[in-house]
């Protein structure tokens, strides 16, 4: 039975989570918001790569967005291993989907798991690969049992430490805010060795300056990630580079008595370090 053609629907979407509210939202409103996530371009590229899934979904996707993406270092990859493949997070979503065409080419969609917001799971083409992070509740002992199970396997896993996407700092570089330590803590606990990876790639400069003026104001709320589905659209055409680091055993530096948070700040260098 064929799976059935995914929409993008806010105006669904917002009767779910709001409920009867759902009717004050403004016409106006709920068409600029619509506008905002470029639901109708994204629409017509799901519908253009349906059926396809997992890897084959994020090849699809890169040839109808026109994106080309240059991979390094995968012979530095042993075969036979399980590893975790930690990455830099310049574009919060394309870079993920790239990852998953990448690898799950090279170990195939049973053995890839890519750890990721809990929202991205209504990506439903992708859903096979990703696992979702969530800390809150029910779901968050469900999800963190899925996680350990995940690591107990043979899968490679692939995680985004910073866990939001990279930010415009006070020197004028993008990069990636602090790791957190969960990616150490993982590793040592399911003896893998660490992949450090490097993404190349930036989005608009409309990003940066939303999300530096968002924190200036002090507003909370994180607004600019309502942009990243048209960051995607405005890929279109560009031109990425994954880099593949040398494997890294973290139990000899954790022994030598550095932190997890110490460790996982200086993979964060590493990953940096690979883009020189």
């Amino acid at each position: 039975m064929a799976k059935e053609l995914i929409k993008i629907d806010l105006t669904a979407i917002l009767e779910r989570r709001l409920g009867r509210r759902a009717k004050w939202v403004p016409r106006f409103l709920l068409r600029a918001l619509e506008r905002l996530v470029h639901q109708e371009e994204l629409n017509r590229l799901l519908a253009a790569i349906y059926p396809a899934e997992g890897s084959e979904f994020s090849r699809r996707l890169m040839e109808e967005l026109e994106v080309s993406v240059s991979v390094e270092g995968l012979d530095r990859l042993p075969e036979g291993e399980r590893f975790e493949f930690v990455s830099n997070h310049p574009l919060g979503g394309l870079d993920g989907i790239a990852l998953v065409g990448v690898l799950g080419a090279r170990y195939g969609d049973r053995n890839l798991r890519v750890l990721v917001n809990d929202m991205l799971m209504h990506v439903t083409p992708l859903a096979s690969v990703f696992l979702p992070v969530n800390k809150y509740g029910s779901q968050g002992r469900e999800a963190a049992r899925a996680i350990s199970e995940a690591f107990a396997s043979p899968r490679q896993i692939v995680m985004f430490p910073a866990g939001l996407v990279s930010r415009r700092h006070p020197d004028g570089t993008i990069r990636d805010l602090e790791w957190q330590k969960a990616c150490v803590v993982k590793a040592l606990e399911s003896g893998r060795r660490i992949v450090p990876v490097y993404f190349h790639g930036l989005n608009t400069p409309r990003f940066y300056r939303i999300a530096y003026w968002r924190k200036r104001l002090g507003i909370k709320v994180n607004i600019e990630q309502a942009l990243l589905p048209g960051e995607l659209c405005r890929a279109r055409g560009s031109a990425f580079r994954i880099i593949f680091g040398a494997p890294i055993d973290v139990a000899p530096l954790r022994a030598a008595g550095d932190t997890p948070a110490a460790i996982a700040a200086s993979l964060r260098r590493e990953v940096y370090k690979l883009a020189d």
